[in-house]
């Protein structure tokens, strides 16, 4: 009878490797992430299978029968090969054991019992039989399929032993709470585990930036992000890894008047980015947008609390954060730009909308100008729902005029008119900061609008403002 594993264990490459392991007479399985999505009805191209014996000498075996070129990593003891769009690793059943100072274990040849052992989580331990004798029995020592069901996370050992051993899977831990919640059943880690996670918190320094991060950008490429930063707050994890996120938490009162929770704030505004869009530096800049405000908060008896100049200092933050945790450059470059002015637009509704202010917007933002409108719609997070309609109906206007300014001005990928080897050669000078001084000069009559942006309007105000910094037409 079709099951809802059935589908997924019909791969030529299953039958390819149940016959070679009958004809070795080893036992090989299926296990981990592919046997779990497979029981939460989820597609998976990512397919891990041990064998009890070398795992390297079995996918050689593999590829030749399929024709199939195979990667090796001895250092590992792990192969793979893609076929048919999996891509597929083969390794050999083993026991682990570790030194405290680090997370490399030390690895012995095992079983499949042995290698279910040492997996992070009861969920990440099932298995599938691929011999012909009983092909696709489930193996299910410790209970993954009643934990998925129920929506746990819940590791096969002791949680203090398996978090110690590899602090790597605290964070794993959050990360697939995250991503296996749906509507229906939000994943849940149990508390024995949430409680080991505070106790061996500061074992992550043992970890190398480069996982954490890896763990992190996963964790924000989640449907709803918010889940995995809240757990890792409630693990005691958040202050190791970005503590300048954790400084938000809190309200602080003064004469009654308190403000809004930071922190909350930060994770709503996440939420919202991740519900419309799924790029990594858009979900990075609503994540730090606020970072600046633990910095900048004062209190005013007159006007309250006040977090003024927080989107400068934010916007000097991100870049320390991004080296200390070695994340692309590049993304830091859009990120630190989008948390510099997302303020900006707020302020164009707050105000009178001019042109020139629309301008500088346009030309400031350049092409992160959408990603900005987006970051700013998910910045409205207020309850009171006349304030928001109000807000997001001025920021419609705001979008029409920037629509009407970019049409006319072509602002957004702005190029001055006048260029310095023009310059040069009008004036018959060689390269000087006067040359740099009256581009400016040019750069800022078109934002302000005393000039259209063209060559022609561009070049009279030129020669009209040059002799003010003693240049002349030869």
């Amino acid at each position: 009878m079709p099951t809802i594993m059935s589908q997924f264990l019909e791969k030529p490459v299953f039958h390819l490797v149940g016959e070679i392991a009958r004809q070795r007479g080893v036992r090989t399985f299926v296990i981990g992430g592919y046997v779990r999505d497979c029981l939460l009805g989820r597609e998976c191209t990512d397919i891990d299978i041990v064998v009890e014996g070398s795992g390297i000498d079995f996918a050689r075996a593999v590829g030749e029968k399929c024709g199939r070129q195979v990667s090796y990593f001895p250092s590992f003891g792990t192969a793979m090969l893609k076929w048919h769009g999996d891509e597929i690793e083969f390794v050999g059943a083993r026991r682990e054991s570790y030194r405290r100072e680090s997370r490399k274990p030390i690895v012995e040849n095992g079983t499949l019992e042995d290698d279910q052992l040492r997996r992070d989580f009861t969920i990440n331990a099932l298995a599938l039989s691929l011999m012909p004798d009983n092909y696709g029995e489930l193996v299910d020592p410790f209970g993954g399929v009643r934990d998925l069901a129920a929506g746990i996370i819940r590791t096969p050992l002791d949680p203090e032993t398996t978090y110690s051993d590899d602090p790597l899977r605290m964070l794993r831990a959050v990360r697939f709470a995250a991503k296996l919640s749906t509507p229906e059943l939000e994943f849940k880690i149990v508390p024995e585990s949430m409680e080991s996670m505070r106790t061996l918190s500061g074992r992550l320094a043992i970890l190398s930036v480069e996982r954490i991060a890896e763990e992190l950008v996963k964790m924000l490429s989640t449907p709803h992000p918010s889940m995995a930063f809240r757990l890792l707050d409630e693990a005691g994890l958040l202050p190791h890894i970005l503590p300048e996120l954790s400084a938000l938490k809190g309200v602080e009162t003064v004469d009654g008047r308190g403000h809004k929770d930071n922190f909350e704030h930060t994770l709503a505004v996440l939420d919202n980015v991740a519900s419309v869009s799924d790029s990594l530096p858009l979900r990075w800049a609503a994540l730090l947008h606020d970072i600046g405000k633990a910095a900048c908060k004062r209190y005013d008896p007159s006007i309250g609390w006040t977090f003024h100049g927080h989107d400068v200092v934010g916007s000097k933050m991100v870049p320390s954060i991004f080296a200390r945790l070695r994340l692309s450059q590049e993304e830091m470059k859009q990120v630190r730009k989008l948390v510099w002015l997302h303020m900006r637009p707020i302020s164009l509704v707050d105000d009178e909308v001019t042109d020139s202010a629309v301008r500088r917007l346009l030309f400031d933002a350049g092409d992160d100008i959408d990603a900005l409108m987006i970051l700013c719609n998910a910045d409205i997070t207020s309850k009171n729902p006349a304030k928001v309609a109000r807000i997001r109906s001025n920021f419609e206007l705001v979008k029409g005029k920037m629509a009407v300014v970019e049409e006319k001005d072509r602002i957004r990928n702005f190029k001055n008119p006048i260029s310095g080897e023009y310059v040069m050669q009008v004036y018959g000078i060689p390269p000087c900061h006067e040359i740099g001084r009256l581009k400016e000069m040019v750069k800022e009559a078109i934002l302000d609008g005393v000039i259209g942006n063209n060559f022609e309007e561009a070049d009279a105000y030129m020669r009209k403002r040059a002799p003010e910094l003693g240049l002349n037409e030869k």
